[in-house]
């Protein structure tokens, strides 16, 4: 029971995360294509000095975010410590990149002036997704500090050959007479 708390919570998680960055992903293309044809006097576009570089990050984080959630479902549904190396990196790799556009979120919000509500909306989410990624990697990496949490990173019994009918012990090296 205590094995799956961490698998349990990082669930749904997922599922918030990758709708939220969906989200993310069409707010910010969509004031990116408003922003590159020069209509930020659209009344929900805006924006200031920031919002060009805040925009970008706020794609690239959606995109690696969403590229993260897939390798995440198909870690939640082995559940082992070779599926936690994809979901673990791309997670950390996709919370790092939230984490930039995060900090462009506050400098946006920092300098001020006006900006859409699609604009606040997008500063919102990317903020509420910085906290919630990290929760969620996390999550993953909970099997580091106790292999009742998940899947533990000194799993040795799979790879070396032992199975169900190996004998204990025996790692499926060479052996015989002669050696």
């Amino acid at each position: 029971m205590a094995r799956t708390v961490a698998r349990n919570l990082a669930a749904p998680l997922l599922f918030l995360n990758l709708i939220m960055y969906i989200i993310v992903l069409g707010f910010a293309s969509w004031c990116l294509n408003k922003y590159i044809n020069g209509q930020t006097a659209h009344p929900s576009m805006g924006g200031n000095g920031a919002t060009e570089f805040f925009l970008i990050f706020a794609i690239l984080a959606a995109v690696m975010g969403i590229v993260s959630k897939i390798a995440g479902g198909s870690h939640l549904r082995a559940w082992r410590g070779d599926s936690l190396a994809a979901a673990g990196s791309s997670s950390i790799v996709a919370w790092a990149v939230t984490a930039l556009a995060f900090g462009l979120a506050c400098k946006e919000i920092n300098i001020g002036g006006w900006r859409g509500w699609r604009l606040r909306v997008l500063e919102g989410f990317v903020i509420v997704l910085a906290f919630t990624q990290l929760l969620y990697v996390l999550l993953l990496h909970a099997g580091f500090f106790s292999s009742r949490y998940g899947p533990g990173y000194r799993d040795t019994d799979y790879g070396y050959g032992a199975g169900p009918g190996a004998e204990p012990g025996h790692k499926g090296g060479v052996t015989g007479p002669g050696v």
